[in-house]
């Protein structure tokens, strides 16, 4: 108390304390900041009675309320998911068809296809489904192995390729030139070929000479007209879409080494009797290229 003295320099009377020359001006907090103080203090013992807020041992207090925001959500979670099951049951019972035709089950399976595509599928088609190179664009109306609602839901449950199911979809391009069955000069006058097909000029090679090597190679799968077969997953190759670029010298590789992507079989992962499926499917066919 001795220590207090008015600062020369504010006027503000000190409290005594000083630290290595520099004192402590007295300057209290301000009123308003003490009552707000106050009031939350006394919020909290309000807070403290009616709702949980203290840990315990192996528990907590509950409040004379009994609320809980964990057990509100879990409510809210548990109605939201008898609602969708609800629905899901209609989804279930009802054709592919009769989805498509009902603007109410349209509605439910376009959410929650799309739902499912952005965990199951965007990982390789992308978010916007646009595709990458080796991964098809679902925007299109490119469809290797088609794309009726039908072609798409078996596509998805069973997969491309996929050993592990018998009804997956299964069509393996031949690898002409490491299987010897032609030779360099060949696979690029086919290349060159192939390129004219869809209007691109040739880089290289003998497109003419290429024609009858197609015809006699590669027209069974592909078509004398090259437009491909879906139920082979031949590819159309007189548009303007690839699936592994146009260049010649992946045309060429394509010849060499053939082609065999693998796409997983969906259907194992989903037990929810086909509703799951079923969405993906409407949900494929919606973005643009469906058939």
């Amino acid at each position: 108390m001795a220590n207090k003295e008015i600062d020369e320099i504010s006027g503000v009377e000190t409290t005594g304390h000083e630290w290595d020359g520099l004192k402590e001006l007295n300057n209290p907090l301000p009123r308003w900041w003490l009552w707000v103080l106050y009031l939350c203090i006394a919020w909290s013992l309000v807070y403290y009675v009616l709702y949980p807020s203290w840990p315990l041992v192996s528990d907590y207090t509950h409040g004379i309320l009994g609320f809980s925001q964990r057990a509100a959500a879990l409510e809210a979670v548990a109605e939201q998911r008898a609602a969708r099951d609800a629905r899901g049951g209609d989804l279930a019972n009802a054709t592919l068809e009769e989805i498509a035709a009902s603007p109410d089950l349209l509605e439910f399976a376009l959410a929650n296809g799309r739902a499912a595509f952005a965990q199951n599928c965007a990982a390789c088609h992308g978010a916007g489904a646009t595709g990458f190179t080796g991964y098809p664009n679902l925007n299109d109306d490119d469809w290797i192995w088609g794309g009726t609602l039908e072609d798409i839901h078996q596509t998805i449950s069973h997969g491309i390729r996929w050993e592990e199911d018998y009804d997956t979809r299964f069509g393996d391009m031949t690898a002409f030139g490491r299987d010897g069955i032609l030779g360099g000069e060949e696979i690029t006058n086919v290349a060159a070929y192939v390129r004219t097909l869809s209007g691109l000029e040739p880089e290289r090679g003998d497109a003419a000479a290429g024609q009858a090597i197609f015809e006699a190679n590669c027209a069974v799968c592909h078509g004398a007209d090259a437009t491909g077969q879906q139920a082979l997953g031949a590819p159309n190759l007189t548009d303007q879409i690839w699936l592994y670029g146009s260049a010649q010298a992946t045309i060429e590789e394509a010849v060499t080494n053939g082609r065999g992507g693998v796409m997983p079989a969906m259907g194992p992962r989903f037990t929810d009797d086909g509703v799951t499926l079923k969405s993906l499917a409407v949900y494929v066919h919606s973005l643009g290229g469906g058939q």
